[in-house]
């Protein structure tokens, strides 16, 4: 299983170097961040420092997300998938074929873990989510 650091580095096309803390980048990504620190008007190590720390904040945040979603029960699951592709709760239980009452309780249950305060709240945390596969064809 590929450690997050790993994941990190994948993503951002480094290489571990000879010191712990010095990559080697390939000549695209090194020709982006001098063009950045330019267009910033800042030193380059500043601008490899500060695009780090934001992609290990996303993938902590995209792990705490993932945890979170992982807390749900699978009903929850179904329920949140199809509050965030902007079903209502009446046309999430006619497609789950729930009552109305037992759908409200769920999206309740999800906005709780979530820590939202509304759909609307929970959708914006998940937008970035692909539902498409929560979205079967009405029978």
């Amino acid at each position: 299983m590929m450690k997050t650091w790993d994941r990190l580095l994948a993503h951002l096309h480094l290489q571990p170097g000879s010191h712990p803390h010095e990559f080697g980048l390939d000549e695209a990504l090194r020709a982006a961040l001098v063009e950045r620190a330019a267009r910033d008007q800042c030193p380059i190590e500043q601008v490899e420092a500060d695009l780090l720390r934001a992609g290990l904040a996303h993938l902590q945040s995209s792990d705490g997300l993932k945890w979170c979603w992982e807390t749900l029960a699978r009903r929850e699951q179904e329920v949140t998938a199809l509050t965030c592709l902007g079903y209502t709760n009446r046309q999430i239980a006619a497609r789950l074929q729930l009552s109305p009452t037992t759908v409200k309780g769920y999206v309740r249950q999800a906005l709780i873990k979530w820590r939202a305060h509304g759909k609307e709240e929970l959708r914006l945390r998940l937008a970035k989510w692909d539902f498409s596969e929560w979205d079967p064809p009405v029978k």
